[in-house]
């Protein structure tokens, strides 16, 4: 990846007007956290040619997507997405790599080497629920209770004054979010709350 705040956490540029209590990479963002748990290693490239596998397709399609709207006078996000959708698929598919002198698709699958792997859920994990999900610490004060923008939730299992960690999965379609409460790798219960409650906008 490259090192965009949302993939790593750079001191002196993510925190330009505060003081500095963390160094680089001593701070996880919440999407290093989910692969930490799939147990995939991260590796930043410091430079756009660093990770050329990936900026060419983009660049490839990126212009002709852009072309292809104007041309098409395409105003519309579901007609540009049906667009980039045939332009990957050509791309994957139909186009000759300028560089392997391979259709992509093709050459993949005529090499045997991937990093791609099935995905499984790793204990002490129960569900997708607690790998993919927004994180929070918080700690439990004497009444089993912890409390999250303002928000109080009762932890009946939960050990007294003690960090424990929220997993939480928002739906924006019913607009409730289950947090799920864990303690080292213990699972401790979970309950239901309104996105609202919780202000998600924070995260």
């Amino acid at each position: 990846m490259d090192s965009h705040s949302i993939f790593r956490f750079v001191q002196g540029r993510d925190s330009f007007w505060r003081n500095h209590y963390k160094l680089t990479d001593e701070a996880n963002p919440q999407w290093k956290q989910v692969l930490d748990d799939c147990r995939v290693k991260v590796t930043y490239a410091l430079s756009p040619q660093a990770k050329g596998k990936i900026e060419r397709p983009y660049r490839w399609i990126q212009d002709r997507l852009v072309r292809t709207c104007y041309r098409e006078n395409i105003r519309d996000i579901k007609k540009a997405q049906l667009i980039l959708n045939y332009l990957v698929r050509r791309y994957n598919y139909r186009i000759v790599h300028s560089t392997t002198g391979e259709i992509p698709y093709i050459r993949f699958q005529r090499e045997k080497r991937t990093l791609f792997r099935e995905f499984r859920i790793i204990p002490p994990f129960l569900s997708t629920k607690d790998i993919f999900c927004l994180r929070v610490d918080r700690m439990v004060n004497s009444y089993r209770k912890i409390s999250i923008n303002n928000l109080e939730l009762k932890v009946p299992r939960a050990p007294l004054h003690e960090r424990i960690q929220l997993r939480i999965v928002p739906d924006k379609e019913s607009g409730v979010s289950e947090v799920r409460f864990w303690y080292r790798d213990n699972f401790l219960g979970n309950q239901k709350v309104k996105n609202s409650d919780l202000n998600l906008v924070r995260f």
